[in-house]
């Protein structure tokens, strides 16, 4: 197993990077996450999981180890391979994957592309207690338990603002202002958007 590579950057994209270590290159996948925490030096080290199949050798990179458990406790649940993790940790940081996980909302997990409400809802039932678990998250945000900024959203929605859109913005809110009535985020939320 490698557990991490350290080395020279030669290309870097959204989706992967190539990095050299001892004269030889990884070509590593990524995602967007990762890629926005990559430093501007040439100098990198990635955190990898290598995925072996029957016909290919595929190592992916994460900027913590703690993206990597995620990527890892995700790909352990049937029908979530790890191009749908990554698309996951693209979508969502790894904190907001953590949180929806752990408080349940179907919604936030189901906005990835390539998730459907099944997927979603299995998901949460066999990583709740895990991340709960790791992470010793008992004590789940109120950011993404919040029915205000839930009702709020829907109500963004309905009026025709892109959800990953309203959702960004809600939370801001809600961060700054957790006693936010609904009323008071979409009023914010309008301002914002």
């Amino acid at each position: 197993m490698i557990h991490h590579v350290q080395g020279k950057m030669i290309e870097k994209n959204h989706t992967d990077v190539v990095i050299e270590s001892s004269g030889v290159g990884y070509f590593i996948n990524i995602s967007l996450h990762t890629f926005s925490q990559l430093p501007s030096t040439e100098n990198v080290l990635l955190y990898t999981h290598l995925q072996v199949k029957e016909d290919s050798h595929t190592l992916y990179g994460f900027s913590t180890k703690t993206e990597r458990e995620i990527f890892r406790l995700l790909i352990s649940v049937s029908g979530v391979g790890a191009s749908i993790a990554r698309t996951m940790l693209s979508s969502l940081d790894p904190k907001q994957v953590m949180e929806a996980i752990a408080s349940e909302d179907v919604a936030v997990i189901q906005s990835v592309k390539g998730i459907g409400a099944k997927t979603a809802q299995r998901v949460i039932l066999d990583l709740k207690d895990k991340i709960i678990k790791v992470f010793g998250m008992e004590n789940v945000s109120a950011i993404s338990s919040n029915t205000n900024k839930n009702e709020a959203l829907s109500a963004l929605e309905t009026l025709g603002f892109a959800r990953k859109v309203a959702e960004k913005v809600c939370d801001k809110i809600v961060q700054q202002h957790p006693d936010a009535t609904v009323e008071e985020i979409i009023k914010q939320a309008l301002k914002n958007l």
